[in-house]
């Protein structure tokens, strides 16, 4: 039997993704479950009452309209929820459980608006699920694109395991959506999905399957997510909107260009083939039926051919497996160092205590 396939997908600010994204999963689903709307860390690029402000919602409800005959998509909000507004409480979790609790599918398959496949991957994809009936989770390595279409970035933070996203999970009754961070779905017994049969992403890209990732592709779109991140406790990263303004835009430090900038990381030319969808979103953003500010691409280039880029970036790459083991080291002395600094603390605090009482 072809599997049923639940798609989940969470979005505010989509444009110009919405409908591309809707038309590459639409033949292969059995559900397209869309939610709408802002966390609240996302304040600053909603509108008041927590929606989109570049009309995706309007967008779902065309699509639905013009372009969903088989009643596929499901669009859905806080308000739905019974929420005051558009805002969803907490940082996402909440947001995938409401595509979850709606699936019906066998498998649900979450998908990030500017996430993409190869056409001929997701039927490969399909065809894994229907021959090998016990796979219970499977992820996919992504490709990351950076500043324009033929161009992508790689570092140390994605080589140490952030380019491997966890995406499709089976689904059946009593089986629940627990993290969004990282994205996790357990059985009716409580078992991780992906500690029975997981078909890792390492295994997918030894098939030459791959997830195709536009998440910083136009100015617009990462000066809201940067805004998003340098708002989010959860990320650590108050400097987004500054990493945005200097380095996407600017290229002033051309060896940390991936958002997560704590990290040494670096660009490259894309040498492969876009997913089909994608394909035509350029095109219709050089026709002018997709309207998108799309950023300068003649500092990228000029980057690129520099021997000196290319020699640094070589070295970085050399590197990577010592950062990889290195890593868990540095977090484990980070902890000892934070636990003597507040041994030391307190010591020095009871001294004090002890000098107080000794003052005549």
């Amino acid at each position: 039997m072809i599997p049923k396939i639940s798609f989940g997908i969470i979005v505010l600010n989509g444009e110009p993704f919405t409908r591309y994204c809707l038309r590459q999963v639409y033949p292969y689903a059995h559900q397209i479950i869309v939610v709408e709307g802002a966390a609240p860390s996302a304040f600053a690029i909603a509108t008041p009452d927590g929606h989109s402000t570049d009309g995706t919602l309007q967008v779902l409800r065309d699509f639905q309209r013009t372009e969903d005959p088989d009643h596929k998509l499901i669009i859905v909000t806080a308000e739905d929820e019974g929420h005051t507004s558009g805002f969803w409480p907490g940082e996402k979790d909440e947001q995938s459980r409401a595509y979850a609790k709606r699936a019906t599918g066998d498998f649900l398959w979450q998908v990030d608006i500017d996430e993409f496949y190869r056409t001929e991957d997701i039927e490969r994809i399909m065809k894994l699920l229907e021959q090998q009936r016990d796979i219970t989770a499977v992820s996919f390595k992504q490709i990351t694109f950076w500043g324009g279409f033929d161009y992508i970035v790689d570092g140390w933070y994605l080589r140490a395991g952030a380019q491997i996203y966890h995406r499709l999970f089976r689904w059946s009754e009593g089986f629940r959506y627990t993290s969004h961070r990282p994205p996790t779905v357990v059985d009716e017994r409580g078992r991780d999905l992906r500690t029975i049969t997981w078909i890792s992403g390492d295994a997918m890209a030894d098939r030459g399957i791959y997830l195709y990732h536009y998440s910083l592709l136009f100015p617009k779109q990462v000066r809201e997510k940067c805004s998003y991140y340098g708002n989010a406790s959860w990320s650590h990263r108050s400097g987004a909107e500054a990493w945005a303004r200097d380095v996407f835009e600017g290229l002033k430090r051309p060896y940390r260009v991936h958002n997560v900038y704590d990290y040494p990381s670096w660009l490259d030319r894309f040498k492969g083939d876009h997913p089909e969808q994608i394909k035509t979103m350029r095109a219709d953003l050089a026709a002018g039926k997709t309207v998108e500010v799309l950023r300068r691409t003649d500092d990228i280039d000029a980057l690129l051919v520099s021997g000196r880029y290319a020699l640094g970036r070589r070295l970085l790459e050399v590197l990577t497996p010592v950062h990889i083991v290195l890593k868990p080291l540095r977090k484990n002395m980070d902890r000892v160092l934070a636990s003597l600094r507040r041994r030391s603390a307190s010591f020095i605090c009871s001294l004090c205590r002890a000098g107080d009482k000794n003052i005549p």
